[in-house]
């Protein structure tokens, strides 16, 4: 099952042999579980898990009747997550760091920096032309495709566009630390996102 989460930034601390290790700190939770969905209910199985406190004035009647209902105080993010099994756990259930307690890798998925409209250089990493006075090709594309036949632009073209802002999952981070009292996930190396944005943690699929 995967919690929420917010990327506070990058550090680094010192292993028991002297070595700095970059890490990640990620505040995990706590997250409220707010609804369960089904099969029978919703079509599948998935938590609605809430994230962040909001003030009681600015929800509705009906939210804050559900909230009453649920035993828990208005959230500021809602968001679900699906799973393939029913998962163990209840409405109203705080989740918190402590769910990764023994875990030694996780997945982190989050959406990354948004860098704007770049070149293909940038963007793919395309050598382009020579650098001299006299060229006149430097940081261009090049040639798009053929001439009269196809007489278009082939699907899949690599061209200058939109960069970043894409959802992406970094596999099997090692966790470094999980630290209870301040519910903090120092995971090593780097996670998609900038400063205070959500991500999705959860037990690594592929490494234990």
């Amino acid at each position: 099952m995967k919690v929420l989460a917010t990327k506070i930034g990058m550090t680094s601390v010192f292993t028991e042999k002297g070595l700095r290790v970059p890490v990640t700190l990620l505040q995990v939770g706590p997250s409220k579980v707010l609804d369960l969905k089904t099969p029978e209910k919703g079509g599948y199985h998935a938590v609605v898990l809430g994230f962040g406190a909001r003030k009681a004035k600015k929800v509705t009647k009906a939210q804050a009747g559900n909230y009453k209902k649920i035993g828990t105080e208005p959230v500021r993010i809602m968001r679900e997550a699906r799973s393939e099994e029913a998962p163990a756990v209840t409405v109203g259930q705080a989740l918190d760091v402590s769910l990764f307690e023994g875990v030694k890798f996780v997945d982190v998925t989050g959406v990354t920096i948004g860098k704007g409209f770049q070149g293909v250089v940038k963007k793919y990493r395309f050598r382009g032309g020579p650098g001299g006075h006299g060229s006149n090709f430097h940081r261009r594309l090049g040639s798009a495709g053929a001439n009269t036949d196809p007489a278009r632009v082939w699907k899949g073209k690599k061209m200058p566009g939109r960069m970043g802002g894409e959802n992406r999952t970094i596999l099997s981070l090692e966790v470094v630390k999980a630290d209870k009292e301040n519910n903090l996930l120092l995971v090593k190396g780097s996670v998609p996102g900038s400063r205070n944005t959500l991500v999705w943690v959860r037990k690594a699929v592929k490494r234990t």
